[in-house]
């Protein structure tokens, strides 16, 4: 693929692989080249504060950007891996603008109607990859806090879902919610216990 300056890339990230609740949510974003935005690094090594002032300018400045979510249902029914390329072709398919050429993150390729190219460790080298794993780990982070205020026993808004001893205690005193992922361990082995 010739770089060639008219070529629209779109960079393509996921956030949520990792929970053992809520959605995958994936983000795709083409950046303005005549308008860069400084600071953008991969979303995990950025503060909240930090992520969340990037991703307003990432909205305002970028010529394009989309989301796409895969909710813990389909992630059950089809594995997480086929859920998070799920959520990358949604967040592709939901740009104003047709890219020619994705760039994302990781080893695989989501099936989209542009050329693919996956990039590992893409989330620290490829801006628009960067913007993309803010944008998504950012709209997680808010549906998880929203999840909070429906079950505050489990403390959503803390752990977002991943697998901390908090966590885990929360759910051996409080039991499976329905946005639990029923495939993945320990809530796998807690659905199990309760079904015998």
């Amino acid at each position: 693929m010739s770089k060639h300056k008219d070529v629209l890339i779109v960079g393509v990230d996921e956030a949520g692989c990792a929970p053992l609740a809520g959605p995958v949510v994936a983000a795709a974003v083409i950046l303005d080249p005549h308008k860069p935005i400084l600071g953008l690094a991969d979303s995990k090594q950025l503060t909240a504060k930090k992520r969340e002032a990037l991703a307003i300018l990432i909205k305002r400045d970028a010529l394009a950007w989309g989301v796409g979510v895969a909710s813990e249902k389909e992630i059950d029914n089809i594995n997480i891996l086929q859920a998070s390329l799920l959520a990358m072709q949604r967040a592709v398919l939901a740009l104003a603008i047709k890219p020619d050429l994705a760039q994302v993150d990781g080893r695989n390729k989501p099936q989209l109607n542009c050329a693919v190219e996956a990039i590992i460790g893409g989330d620290a080298t490829v801006e628009a990859i960067s913007a993309a794993s803010i944008i998504a780990k950012v709209t997680r982070d808010a549906m998880m806090v929203e999840l909070d205020a429906l079950y505050p026993q489990y403390g959503f808004a803390q752990h977002k879902g991943y697998p901390t001893k908090a966590h885990i205690a929360a759910l051996e005193a409080h039991g499976v919610l329905d946005i639990h992922r029923r495939s993945f361990r320990p809530v796998s082995l807690m659905v199990n216990a309760e079904i015998l």
